[in-house]
């Protein structure tokens, strides 16, 4: 028997930590439509959470101007002191809330800011709070970590928020963190002061739990809604609170990947050596843009907000006119989460069932090639996403298809 066969029998044994994780449903999607788009399907894509907006061109300046100077290599392992001080003059500008330098952190991407807090300070069983429809890698990221993800449904009727009780209940001996997302990723669904108050009473008698909060959609709300975060609302948390944030959303910075966060200086530095063995510092090149972008004018978000307030408007106005689909108006981020339960039961043409929000959203990809995501795909069922950061007329076309495709179903 030679080495090539002993190589084959041996196969691949992924480690155990992976083991119920997989690529993101959104990632699928995406992946699947693009390989419809490339036979030559008119296929409209509105999976990804990316702006459609580019770059503010001062940001990219910046980033050219750091290039120009030599500014390519290695810096401080979780920041610049430029950022940092960017940083913290936007939590104290924008959010009232004050850190120091060794309180920030800067990441590849605020996906990273989560990986290394959780990786920082989870042991194996401890426990996450998670409501949900909530963004897909929360939950992976914790198990992946070692932790246990617990996950609290949170109806529609309550704004997918999520309540005191329920967050009471759910606290145990093993709750190390309680995870938010204000405006959320799926259902635009965002904490008001009054919506907050209570969940902090709670956490205030708890005093092991930590409360992590992923503001990166803060600047894209909506009708007036007046974004607020925890540790400025409630400064007795401030020392176990994690306020996480990003260039990616407001300044459509995705592919820069720079996420911050401010904290208290011994989480900070735990994150930093978790850091330290995995990517070290973020680009250079992106921390020099993202110092533009947090100190410069920032007078361009109230006409993109505007254009998504729009675009809203129109979606969640056409999906609730399509017969057994109903959709709630979020405050903020630029995602609708629409119920699908009265097409649940129907027929497509070709007679097959239509038993899940998965199948809906299969049947719209297939027939009417529309990609969205399903509400499954963020623990909360029978809902799905539509992502309206892309333009005006292809979300015409989109709904128009996924009209007609609703009107060929049948009882």
């Amino acid at each position: 028997m030679n080495a090539r066969s002993d190589i084959g029998e041996a196969g691949f044994r992924p480690a155990s930590r992976i083991a119920s994780v997989g690529v993101s449903k959104i990632l699928q999607i995406g992946a699947r439509a693009a390989a419809m788009k490339r036979e030559g399907l008119p296929v409209i894509i509105l999976g990804a959470g990316e702006p459609d907006f580019d770059t503010p061109d001062n940001v990219k300046q910046a980033a050219k101007a750091a290039i120009d100077r030599g500014d390519t290599k290695y810096t401080g392992l979780d920041g610049t002191p430029e950022l940092k001080k960017a940083v913290a003059e936007k939590f104290r500008r924008e959010n009232g809330v004050d850190y120091a330098l060794d309180e920030v952190t800067v990441a590849t991407g605020a996906k990273q800011i989560l990986f290394n807090a959780f990786m920082a300070t989870i042991d194996a069983g401890d426990e996450v709070i998670i409501p949900t429809p909530y963004w897909t890698s929360y939950s992976d990221i914790v198990e992946i970590c070692g932790g246990v993800p617990v996950l609290i449904p949170c109806d529609e009727e309550n704004g997918f928020r999520l309540r005191a009780d329920q967050l009471e209940q759910a606290i145990t001996a093993k709750t190390r963190w309680v995870l938010l997302n204000s405006p959320s990723n799926p259902s635009g669904a965002a904490y008001s002061e009054a919506d907050y108050r209570p969940l902090l009473d709670v956490l205030l008698k708890h005093r092991h739990v930590w409360l992590m909060v992923d503001d990166m959609y803060e600047h894209i709300v909506y009708d007036g809604f007046r974004f607020v975060t925890p540790a400025a609302l409630e400064p007795r948390l401030k020392d176990r609170t994690l306020t996480i944030n990003g260039v990616s959303k407001a300044y459509a910075m995705t592919g820069w990947r720079i996420g911050y966060a401010g904290g208290p200086k011994t989480l900070i530095k735990a994150m930093a050596v978790i850091q330290s063995q995995a990517t070290s510092c973020p680009s250079s090149i992106g921390q020099a843009a993202a110092v533009e972008a947090l100190n410069g004018p920032q007078d361009f978000l109230t006409g993109r907000q505007e254009s998504f307030r729009k675009r809203r408007d129109m979606v969640v106005a056409r999906l609730n006119a399509i017969d057994g689909l109903t959709c709630r108006t979020p405050e903020g981020a630029f995602y609708t989460f629409a119920s699908c339960a009265g097409v649940l039961g129907k027929r497509t043409p070709a007679g097959k069932a239509i038993e899940t929000d998965a199948d809906f959203t299969d049947y719209l990809l297939e027939q009417a090639h529309v990609a969205v995501v399903p509400g499954s795909a963020f623990g909360l069922s029978p809902y799905f996403r539509i992502s309206y950061a892309t333009g005006e007329q292809e979300l015409i076309t989109a709904l128009q298809r996924i009209a007609e495709a609703c009107a060929k179903l049948t009882a």
